[in-house]
């Protein structure tokens, strides 16, 4: 029975329904999809046969790009996401409400919206279950670069780490502030659309996994830590002064909060003032209850270990002054 699986799925990796461009050869974005999904359940980033959209994948998928394709063909990571639905062992899920927005000739149209619609994409199962093994991880790793880079597979390499990923973490814990927005508007006028939209997801999935991590995966006001063998994180990460219009993902523009208080921060019920005191705005009226915001009135919040990383006067007096509610 286990030979029989490896074989199914073995021949349908073989042949994957891949665009054939004249004097460019098979399109190869299906196969470095897969080939970095299989990285990422390796290295433990992946735990369920759902397969997210995540930094770390597009990550993934950029740097096995740029070691094995070299032909013209354009880096895209939205379109093997969407087109792998061709494929028997892959399955879309929209997210609730949403429609997929599809061009002509039925391909969907960017990036946005493919993270705009898309939940999540499912394998089966059973295949999840046979790339958990690490002997089946290395064949069906070869099986793709034996049939889809032959004439590179000498370049690739299995790193445990993204260089990138290291590279864009530091610029968002050590670079000042005016450094940083310098560089994404930069990347703003020389990328194209979809390159930009997936920068600043790459970059904004960083930032979630970064504040987090400074704040020991605590939150900043309630002291609540909640850690879990599935890789979930129930700590979010909270620009003081929105992305949209700083430009700043720098650490010392994030708070580390609680679902429930990154809410009421975002809609200015609380905020944190320059002495790094939590204040509640007078506008809300509350029964009785240990889930009170007001309790935390004049609190002092949990603070980084080193200072650098502590949050910044400029975005909060930006908050305070433009977003907590009186």
């Amino acid at each position: 029975m286990f030979e029989e699986v490896v074989i199914k799925y073995s021949n349908q990796f073989k042949k994957l329904r891949c665009a054939h461009v004249k004097g460019m050869g098979k399109a190869p974005h299906k196969p470095i999809l897969l080939l970095s999904i299989l990285q990422l359940i390796s290295r433990g980033i992946i735990t369920t046969n759902r397969i997210f959209i995540t930094a770390e994948l597009l990550l993934a998928f950029k740097q096995n790009w740029n070691q094995l394709v070299h032909t013209d063909h354009k880096r895209n990571f939205f379109l093997p996401f969407f087109h792998l639905r061709s494929e028997p062992f892959w399955y879309l899920v929209s997210k609730p409400g949403k429609e997929l927005a599809t061009t002509s000739s039925k391909s969907i149209k960017s990036f946005k919206s493919l993270k705009e619609s898309i939940a999540y994409a499912e394998i089966d199962r059973e295949l999840f279950f046979l790339l958990q093994e690490t002997p089946n991880q290395l064949w069906f790793e070869q099986l793709i670069l034996e049939n889809y880079f032959p004439a590179t597979k000498y370049l690739y390499s299995r790193l445990e780490k993204n260089y990138e990923e290291e590279s864009i973490e530091n610029q968002i814990l050590n670079e000042p502030k005016e450094i940083y927005q310098n560089y994404i508007q930069s990347l703003r006028e020389t990328l194209e659309e979809d390159e930009f939209e997936e920068e600043l997801f790459v970059r904004g999935g960083l930032f979630k996994k970064t504040i987090p991590r400074i704040y020991n995966h605590t939150c900043c006001i309630t002291g609540m830590k909640i850690q879990s063998s599935h890789n979930l994180q129930m700590i979010d990460a909270c620009h003081i002064y929105p992305f949209s219009l700083s430009g700043d993902d720098t650490v010392t523009n994030g708070i580390a909060l609680s679902p429930t208080l990154h809410r009421a921060f975002d809609r200015g019920l609380i905020t944190i003032n320059s002495s790094f005191l939590v204040r509640v705005s007078p506008s809300i009226q509350e029964d009785e209850s240990k889930f009170n915001l007001s309790q935390f009135e004049g609190q002092q919040i949990i603070l980084p270990k080193k200072e650098k990383y502590f949050p910044s006067q400029e975005s909060l007096s930006w908050h305070n002054k433009e977003v907590f509610l009186l």
